[in-house]
């Protein structure tokens, strides 16, 4: 059975686009994007637009919808973050039974982890962001969870046979003992769960012309505010207590940060790990997937996760990131 994506075509794309009554010059470029499809598409006398089609069967059309209805709240108090464009008051559109959304073309640099010197600008945005997504909650988004992101992961990889047999009982082993202490870490350190971006690392950061703007939302949901902030850290452990010193520095100028969140920093750096590798697992069957990660399977791969995994039950006994 073919994939739904094969049956996107660049004509597809074009014609999908030029529905819209946007004229294109014929030139689609595509970006590099594995759960969606996204390119950029010339448009005759103005600027290429981006074109994003959303993978079949995985958000709702009321959950993507809530993603634009964020992206339009944030634009219009002036956080720097690329919205979809509005036509006739619709922001998702279909065509030839794929929903897609178009976007402007924003350029720029990610930032650099751990870079000191952009870090209380940073915070200054991810500031400003948490202060809308704490106005309200969503409604049609999932909550990052130890559930969804833990023991919903590892039943994938379990239930699949993904992981070597080798090398199986000692990833359950290490994954299993791993969430154990994740429900307690969640379990005694408490937080109010906001709108979030979700998957803020540096790459859907951008800076232009000194400053720097926000690209997809596509993973937001509801979760702690240390979710957004995390990945901005890199380095040995004084080298990331300064940066994020400085990251909070910026942030409270916009939006108070409760330091009880900061126990959770490794349980969902834990997290983000389990989920990627069971990410990978349930898109196996796209086409796009295997020759994108051939490491994937491999022992080599799946040793790397167990040593991970272990080091990551280290640094839960370690003691915490404090603010000075």
């Amino acid at each position: 059975m073919s994939h739904p994506f094969s049956a996107l075509t660049p004509d597809l794309v074009l014609d999908a686009v030029e529905s819209l009554g946007h004229l294109s010059d014929a030139r689609v470029l595509a970006l590099n994007s594995y759960e969606n499809r996204v390119y950029q598409v010339g448009i005759e006398d103005d600027q290429p637009l981006v074109a994003k089609f959303y993978r079949p069967g995985r958000w709702s059309d009321a959950a993507i919808r809530e993603e634009h209805a964020f992206s339009a709240e944030l634009a219009e108090c002036e956080v720097p973050v690329v919205a979809p464009l509005v036509r006739d008051g619709e922001s998702l559109f279909e065509f030839a039974g794929f929903r897609f959304a178009l976007f402007p073309r924003r350029g720029g640099r990610a930032p650099e982890p751990g870079n000191l010197d952009q870090l209380y600008r940073l915070g200054q945005l991810l500031g400003r962001l948490h202060a809308v997504g704490a106005v309200r909650p969503f409604e049609h988004r999932e909550q990052l969870t130890v559930d969804n992101f833990g023991h919903q992961s590892l039943a994938t990889l379990l239930e699949g046979n993904f992981v070597p047999k080798s090398l199986l009982p000692a990833y359950e082993s290490v994954a299993r003992d791993l969430l154990k202490r994740l429900d307690a870490l969640f379990a005694d350190n408490r937080y109010t769960a906001i709108r979030l971006h979700g998957d803020l690392h540096p790459g859907n950061l951008l800076c232009r012309d000194e400053a720097y703007h926000m690209v997809d939302l596509d993973d937001c949901r509801m979760g702690p505010a240390v979710q957004d902030l995390w990945m901005m850290l890199a380095g040995e452990r004084q080298e990331r207590l300064l940066q994020l010193s400085e990251l909070i520095d910026g942030y409270q100028e916009f939006h108070d940060f409760d330091p009880r969140q900061l126990p959770l920093i490794e349980g969902l750096r834990t997290l983000r790990l389990m989920h990627y590798s069971a990410w990978l697992a349930r898109r196996w069957d796209d086409p796009a997937f295997p020759p994108s990660f051939p490491w994937f399977g491999s022992e080599r791969y799946w040793g790397e996760q167990v040593l991970v995994l272990r080091e990551q039950m280290a640094a839960l006994d370690e003691e915490p990131l404090r603010l000075f």
